[in-house]
């Protein structure tokens, strides 16, 4: 009885590990207006988890319209545009769902906003923002990004970005 028991724990907690490590897996798409690819076939380029979690690391402490003054940790966003050679006025952000928000390529410049992967320490999943939350520094850069217009931009569950 206690053998069987033990057989039962042991793989719900083989199961748990792996869901939640694959759970944790994705990956970023940036295409477009670049000159460094990963694919030559369809002229993009593919971050994986792994790669974009050993670039370095800004945190940004904000509000968003969701939520209270948190801490965001993730990729500089002007760190990812100058590995792939980005060149080009517009990014073109997608989620998940395949919304998009247009960004001008001024407010990277302007704003240095990352690509949170953690918020208060805590990787961000699909269903809390994740797996990338474009974050901007909402209460350090003044008023103006407390509007409509820039809590818009705050898109989540980031999975593309195209430069045009």
């Amino acid at each position: 009885m206690f053998l069987k028991l033990f057989k039962n724990i042991t793989l719900a907690c083989l199961v748990m590990v792996i869901t939640q490590a694959s759970a944790l897996s994705f990956t970023l798409e940036v295409a477009g207006k670049i000159d460094i690819v990963t694919d030559p076939v369809k002229k993009n380029y593919l971050f994986t988890d792994k790669q974009l979690l050993a670039m370095p690391i800004r945190s940004i402490v904000t509000s968003t319209s969701w939520t209270p003054p948190r801490k965001f940790e993730g990729i500089s966003l002007a760190n990812i545009l100058t590995r792939v050679g980005a060149r080009g006025n517009t990014l073109t952000i997608y989620a998940l769902n395949d919304y998009y928000i247009d960004v001008p390529l001024s407010d990277v410049e302007k704003y240095n906003m990352i690509l949170a992967y953690k918020m208060d320490g805590e990787l961000l999943k699909i269903r809390n923002f994740g797996p990338l939350f474009l974050v901007y520094p909402r209460e350090a850069a003044g008023p103006e990004l407390n509007s409509p217009l820039y809590n818009s931009r705050f898109i989540w569950q980031v999975d593309r970005i195209v430069i045009k």
